[in-house]
């Protein structure tokens, strides 16, 4: 059956050609669709997020209920009026998106915001030749899976377990505003979200705590992070956040998505997570044949339906699989399932049902009870989930050092354990400090990488053991030191070492596996994840 629908899905797609108007023109609803509903009012207006995803019941068979009755039940929102919201606004610039229209927009006090079209249009992640096809008109149609109003749920939950967050607010610009200038036509007629962006002093909110001092965006944090050893991420509060992203079901959490709140610990600066974008919380896509046949874990894996439970966690992690493995390998077993369980009382029934009534309440009369269990399910699933997320990340876990110089410690305990701690020296103002310290496990770790990146680091391995984890270490640049005194029975070597053969001074020991070279690519280590 598979090869016949997949037969057939081609034979399509090469043959259609793009449908250049897929989209409505005008949100605002019509009479006909209200079915006698009493007036907006004058600043506010009811509307169709999406009638284009209205589909009959023989292309729903093969693509999909989704969340079609969402996009197309006509909810009342607030008109969008640039000139007055927030003591009014101005467009800064366009936004770069691939997939959504959006600006940012500041107010008079210097306060910024992102302005962005809940509909997308994702042709343009496709190459110029499949963009002419079928391919498109049928990506399109699948943001119908989407949820137009899930990320109204999103703020009290996050309030409610600790987690920085915006408070995205839904309008209607008017097919007749031209406060955008010359962008008037990218913005009529359609649903938008705004929401605050935290960039500048002027963004502080009292939602932020008192030692919050300023905000960064990944790309920075992540460079401070790999450039000095005096800069951190609270690897518990990210734990907590995509805890989070998978209490909501959001399976699009790479680097982007994240904002960073700084504070200081004496001289060095730590990194606390804001999450954003929550445009793919409560996904419904695994109605209809072809996307049930494509959302399998051989395929679009990550995909994932929102529903009750949480059974294929790894599917929450795959996008987010480059931030997941340099910002959470400091944890035990046992901190995430504190974090679960800690998250579970506080997401209480009443959190969670005020929660859920953020929805519009025509949305509600349809989805509200079926979420509202979904979430309460998944709260009571929570550390379950927690633990499948460690045991996924403890496979292989890189442990990355910084530019500066770092003192890696690696101690084989025992036949089970293995310890790997990393300490910085004093330098100047900068005291010594312990920067990690973890007990690895064989039964859950296969292999432990260690990156010294730069500086003049040293690797000290220690113990007499029967049986132990694979260890690989990385010196980078600079000139390093790596003594290896372990030993563990048999005859396979437990002690990997990639460094150029010249400047670096080693020590091999029995479990020591030699793989210097004098190619200087041995140095290389993703640090922007592109």
């Amino acid at each position: 059956m598979k090869r016949v629908v997949l037969v057939l899905l081609s034979s399509l797609l090469l043959s259609s050609c793009v449908q250049d108007d897929f989209f409505q023109h005008d949100a605002l609803a019509t009479e006909k669709e209200l079915h006698g509903k009493a007036a907006a009012g004058p600043d506010s207006a009811w509307v169709i997020a999406g009638r284009h995803y209205d589909r009959s019941g023989f292309h729903r068979f093969f693509w999909g209920n989704h969340n079609r009755a969402l996009w197309i039940t006509p909810v009342k929102l607030p008109v969008f009026k640039l000139h007055s919201i927030h003591g009014g606004l101005r467009v800064v610039k366009k936004g770069g998106g691939y997939q959504t229209t959006s600006f940012q927009l500041q107010d008079s006090s210097g306060r910024l915001y992102a302005f962005r079209s809940i509909d997308k249009d994702p042709k343009h992640v496709l190459t110029e030749f499949w963009q002419g096809t079928f391919v498109t008109n049928i990506l399109r149609d699948q943001t119908s899976a989407a949820n137009p109003y899930g990320a109204l749920i999103v703020p009290p939950l996050a309030k409610a377990v600790g987690v920085y967050h915006t408070t995205p607010k839904l309008y209607y610009v008017p097919a007749a505003d031209t406060s955008f200038g010359k962008y008037s036509q990218e913005v009529q007629g359609k649903v938008f979200m705004l929401e605050e962006k935290y960039e500048t002093p002027a963004d502080f909110t009292p939602l932020f705590a008192d030692d919050v001092i300023g905000f960064e965006e990944s790309e920075d944090a992540l460079r401070e992070r790999f450039e000095k050893n005096n800069h951190h991420f609270n690897q518990k509060s990210f734990a907590r956040a995509r805890l989070l992203d998978l209490l909501v079901g959001d399976w699009d959490r790479h680097k982007g998505q994240w904002d960073w709140a700084i504070t200081r610990q004496g001289t060095d600066t730590i990194y606390h997570p804001i999450p954003k974008d929550r445009d793919q919380v409560f996904l419904k896509m695994n109605d209809g044949l072809i996307p049930f046949i494509a959302t399998n874990k051989l395929l679009a894996r990550k995909l994932h339906s929102f529903d009750h439970n949480f059974s294929d966690v790894k599917a929450y992690m795959i996008n987010a699989a480059f931030i997941d493995q340099r910002l959470l390998h400091e944890l035990s077993l046992e901190d995430w399932q504190q974090i679960a369980r800690q998250m579970q009382q506080l997401l209480t029934d009443q959190v969670i049902e005020q929660a859920v009534l953020e929805l519009p309440a025509p949305v509600y009369t349809l989805v509200g009870d079926q979420i509202t269990s979904n979430l309460k399910s998944r709260r009571d699933l929570l550390e379950e989930a927690a633990v499948k997320m460690y045991t996924i990340l403890a496979k292989t876990v890189a442990v990355p050092g910084s530019d500066a110089e770092e003192r890696f410690e690696v101690k084989r305990l025992n036949d089970e354990q293995v310890e790997v701690i990393v300490g910085r020296p004093q330098h100047g103002k900068t005291p010594a400090k312990e920067l990690y310290r973890r007990t690895f496990r064989r039964s859950g770790t296969d292999e432990i990488i260690l990156y010294g990146l730069g500086g003049d680091d040293e690797f000290v391995l220690s113990g007499d053991v029967q049986e132990s984890i694979l260890l690989k270490i990385y010196g980078g640049l600079g000139e390093d030191k790596v003594a290896d005194n372990s030993t563990v029975a048999g005859w396979k070597k437990y002690t990997h070492i990639y460094d150029t053969n010249r400047g670096n001074e080693f020590t091999f020991g029995s479990e020591t596996k030699d793989m210097t070279t004098d190619d200087v690519g041995v140095h290389a280590y993703d640090r922007e994840g592109n």
